[in-house]
């Protein structure tokens, strides 16, 4: 198997329990699963900067460097933290945070699946959604083949969930976000929502478009501006930030304040709130 060298922050562990993607996961000790589009890749690390891959470096440079943000400098992003909280009652609360979440990368991710995925989010815990997710990708997904031989399921293009009723989506335990699903889908299918064209949009013109979608609130339409459109400015809002905001920040959005990187921020105290305190307890 080929080797990639990231001389960065990067956790492969922490990526994919990052709460960002469903689908990737540890198909065996040490060894990571990521699926995009049409293309999979096996990732395991054997020293400090240095990874075996299941694709072809060719395929690396050109789908997983990016899909990984490799460009951007996450250790960098950190210190910028830091500095933030330097003066700042929460500063050593941050210092911890993005110590423990130090290895989390945003994910440049395919918008339809994002915006699919965290329609289906709402109201449901991390395995609920993943088991969704893998449902439909069974059910009208393709095939893809894996290094390994296996043949997995890509996650079900526009046309494919098309053709499916809202009754039929009603299946998957979806409830009322069946109604929500469909709508998007007839949105992004008649261009009212047009992804692809949504790359050239500033924030908020992003943010207004993804909320004409029904059941398309502020916190969702922020998980697609930032783990699909690379918007680093795009905070979600979830259940953990606003915690973190109540009861670490004192009420106060430092989120807001720490302006146009503030996505990756929350990114780190999301994980931190999710696994780092409970290990303290």
């Amino acid at each position: 198997m080929p080797l990639v060298k990231i001389e960065d922050d990067f956790d492969l562990e922490k990526i994919t329990d990052s709460g960002q993607c469903f689908r990737p996961s540890e198909i065996s000790p040490g060894v990571f699963r990521f699926i995009t589009l049409d293309h999979v890749i096996d990732m395991q690390k054997i020293s400090d900067v240095e990874y075996k891959i299941s694709c072809s470096t060719a395929e690396w440079d050109i789908i997983w460097s990016k899909y990984f943000d490799i460009q951007t400098n996450y250790a960098e992003i950190r210190k910028q933290i830091a500095d933030f909280g330097a003066n700042k009652p929460c500063g050593a609360y941050l210092n911890k945070a993005i110590e423990f979440s130090k290895g989390i990368r945003i994910l440049r991710q395919d918008p339809f699946e994002t915006l699919i995925s965290f329609i289906i989010s709402q109201r449901k815990n991390i395995p609920s959604i993943k088991k969704i997710v893998e449902e439909l990708c069974d059910t009208y997904g393709g095939d893809i083949v894996a290094a390994d031989g296996s043949t997995i399921k890509s996650f079900p293009k526009v046309d494919d969930l098309c053709k499916i009723s809202a009754f039929e989506l009603s299946r998957f335990s979806l409830g009322y976000r069946s109604a929500y699903i469909h709508d998007a889908l007839q949105r992004v299918k008649g261009l009212s929502v047009a992804l692809d064209d949504l790359y050239s949009s500033n924030d908020d013109d992003l943010m207004d478009t993804l909320k004409t979608i029904k059941g398309v609130g502020d916190k969702i339409a922020a998980c697609v501006g930032l783990y699909a459109y690379h918007r680093f400015a795009c905070v979600p809002i979830d259940v953990w930030i606003k915690k973190a905001i109540q009861d670490d920040f004192k009420g106060e959005n430092v989120f807001v304040e720490f302006g146009s990187l503030a996505g990756v921020l929350q990114q780190y105290i999301f994980y931190y709130k999710r696994f780092g305190e409970r290990a303290l307890i």
